[in-house]
């Protein structure tokens, strides 16, 4: 069994002319297109980050070369590796491994012989209206006894990260499940250990209920990459024939691994010729959206 969970911080990254460059010629062209047409260098470093995570994670872990790996994406949009390629692996087990960005983070989450589904949320005040109109607006995205744990939490800030909590676990199971917005959330509810989440440290105790039922067939792992951001990671049996039970051998948890950017590309290799044009584009992009801009210096 293997198990991957790293993290990078994109809000603390503001790239040189030099790492931003190199970073563009250990992805693909397209991937590469598709980034540098982004409006805001917020979401270009995010996506970025995204593609050489994922790429570290196939050369180091999967035993692809670099320059080898072909990554595409599903009809959902989850990123899949092209096409069969001669693994170097530890077992004989299939990796699964998602990826998620959202706040200052973008983090991926690997596991052998298991499905695997990862999000993280920042815990942000709404910047358009008020906490309780927020939650107004997102009634159907839980249940009624979600609603009365995340409502009873305490302060509005308190009852933002509960709301947040449950949200990255809902989005990690559908990530897993790869059904994408056509799944009911209101089909699964989540009910929490009393103990709280605290930073580094791996909570498994959280169970799910699918269509009030408990499911047993699924394990979420819950914890703060700091004091704002909740992370979510899902774990459940892959669609094969004969899968009948998770493993009993899962590795114990372990937190996220914050990588740097140097370490982010200690295995790449350049792709593609240098391109100045790029750079120029990228330094002219603001970092995010006024509002985004704003929220993030009130919180």
């Amino acid at each position: 069994m293997g198990s991957i969970r790293w993290a990078f911080r994109c809000s603390a990254w503001t790239p040189s002319r030099s790492e931003w460059l190199l970073a563009a010629r250990c992805i693909q062209k397209e991937e590469k297109d598709r980034i540098g047409q982004f409006m805001f260098a917020k979401d270009a470093k995010s996506a970025m980050a995204g593609r050489l995570l994922l790429r570290r994670f196939v050369c180091e872990r999967m035993g692809i070369p670099w320059a080898e790996i072909r990554l595409e994406r599903s009809p959902r949009g989850k990123p899949v590796l092209a096409a069969p390629l001669k693994v170097r692996s530890d077992s004989d087990e299939s990796w699964s491994f998602n990826l998620s960005h959202q706040g200052d983070y973008t983090v991926l989450a690997a596991e052998q012989g298991v499905e695997v589904g990862v999000d993280v949320m920042k815990t942000t005040m709404p910047g358009s209206s008020s906490v309780p109109e927020f939650f107004r607006i997102m009634t159907r995205q839980f249940t009624a006894y979600e609603w009365s744990v995340i409502q009873s939490a305490g302060s509005e800030q308190k009852q933002l990260a509960t709301f947040y909590r449950h949200w990255t676990l809902k989005e990690s199971f559908i990530k897993a499940i790869g059904t994408g917005l056509g799944f009911n959330l209101q089909r699964i509810e989540f009910h929490l250990p009393g103990e709280p989440l605290t930073q580094n440290q791996v909570l498994r105790q959280t169970r799910m209920h699918l269509d009030e039922e408990e499911e047993e067939n699924w394990i979420f792992e819950e914890s703060l990459l700091d004091a704002s951001h909740h992370v979510a990671v899902a774990l459940g049996l892959q669609d094969t024939p004969g899968s009948a039970a998770l493993p009993s051998s899962l590795p114990s948890p372990t937190p996220f691994t914050l990588l740097s950017f140097s370490e982010l590309i200690s295995s790449a290799s350049p792709l593609t010729e240098e391109d100045p044009a790029y750079w120029e584009s990228f330094r002219m992009k603001a970092e995010a959206p006024q509002r985004q801009r704003d929220t993030s210096t009130s919180t």
